[in-house]
C-alpha cells in the first residue's frame, strides 16, 4: 500500500527509484500503480518525474 500524504509519498516513489527502478514505467509496473494517478498527486504538490534524474523533482 502506498503512502497517503504526497509528501511521504514523494519520498518512497524517489527512494524506490533511486535504489531499485530504472524508470517510472518499471516502478509502476512492479508495484502495480496506477502511473497517471501518481503522477497527477505528485504534481498537486509541485512535482514533476524527471526521466534524465529518475526522480520526481
Amino acid at each position: 500500500m502506498l503512502p497517503q500524504d504526497p509528501i511521504i509519498l514523494l519520498s518512497y516513489v524517489n527512494t524506490k527509484l533511486r535504489d531499485e527502478y530504472t524508470g517510472l514505467e518499471d516502478l509502476c509496473d512492479a508495484l502495480d500503480i496506477d502511473r497517471e494517478e501518481l503522477v497527477r498527486k505528485l504534481e498537486g504538490v509541485n512535482y514533476r518525474y524527471s526521466p534524465e534524474r529518475n526522480q520526481f523533482i
